[in-house]
């Protein structure tokens, strides 16, 4: 893909995430999705108003599921340790480039106390040349690999995946047996077939917000300013950024600091997005004490 100046290039593909279509999908097809949903989101604000105290340090378990066609697909495990190591600089706060927050956001820069522990890689042979948002790659049935215990770990497919999309993740609230996150072979860790400019890992950074229930900073109305990410600290947006924008990029009524696109919940190259806020880590707490509770229990089993 070809970005210029924080704008997209003629041609190039709007959406490489995946995860609004699949929600879409699971509103139609999945009965119960939409009341699940609503109660989550009930109990997220509820939390949100309420100020519980921090839970301090949560290990998440982590398996990785390689589903492969051709052998540039199998990646090594030195390429999977690399992204679980940016995973867990990414919501620590301990990237160095957190350095790039301009001035007015280093407060509510977060470190959201989540960390992920490598508990198995799966490796699956498929015949399968490419996989899209239907969830094929997350069953064995279908070519791809079955979920393990989505209750109590986090599980993570890397797969060719087409149409120009980088991943997808799975909301809170859907079915257990598809819950996880997927990403392509070439936007998964910092070594081996990770790709410029997706090659720091934050694909995942980006799609594990969305398992932990953050939606895109800019609210996924189009490019509208009427959309909501639910989160109070992230300014009005209104359309995703990509590339790597100059400070400041003003839309609605955000100036004069205009949009975050810094923030991992945008579109922008794995170079440009370095940080959640409070309020992202603080829903993200909600998410943990409520519709992923399990993995509090699962982080707390020796």
């Amino acid at each position: 893909m070809a970005f210029d100046g924080g704008r997209l290039a003629p041609g190039a593909a709007r959406d490489w995430c995946g995860t609004m279509p699949v929600h879409r999908r699971l509103l139609d097809t999945e009965p119960g999705y939409a009341r699940a949903r609503e109660e989550i989101e009930t109990f997220t604000f509820g939390a949100a108003r309420e100020e519980p105290p921090p839970l301090g340090l949560v290990t998440i378990p982590t398996v990785v599921h390689v589903v492969w066609s051709r052998p540039e697909h199998n990646i090594g495990d030195d390429q999977v340790a690399t992204q679980i190591e940016a995973l867990n600089r990414d919501f620590r706060r301990r990237n160095d480039d957190v350095s790039l927050v301009p001035p007015v956001w280093a407060a509510v820069a977060a470190d959201a106390d989540v960390e992920f522990a490598l508990v198995d890689v799966t490796r699956t042979r498929t015949s399968v040349a490419s996989f899209d948002t239907d969830d094929a790659v997350k069953s064995a049935r279908t070519g791809g690999a079955d979920a393990v215990s989505t209750d109590t770990t986090l599980n993570l497919w890397v797969c060719q995946l087409g149409g120009g999309l980088l991943g997808y993740a799975q909301f809170p609230g859907g079915p257990p047996e598809t819950d996880g996150v997927v990403c392509t072979y070439t936007a998964f860790g910092s070594t081996g077939t990770a790709a410029a400019p997706f090659d720091l890992g934050r694909t995942s950074t980006h799609e594990v917000g969305h398992w932990l229930n953050l939606r895109h900073i800019w609210g996924d109305d189009g490019d509208g300013c009427g959309g909501d990410d639910f989160v109070a600290d992230t300014p009005n947006q209104a359309g995703p950024n990509y590339g790597r924008p100059a400070y400041p990029k003003v839309s609605c009524d955000n100036a004069p600091h205009g949009d975050m696109f810094v923030n991992y919940m945008d579109y922008t190259d794995d170079a440009a997005m370095v940080m959640f806020t409070q309020g992202q880590a603080a829903r993200m707490a909600a998410t943990l004490r409520g519709p992923r509770s399990g993995l509090l229990a699962a982080a707390a089993t020796p």
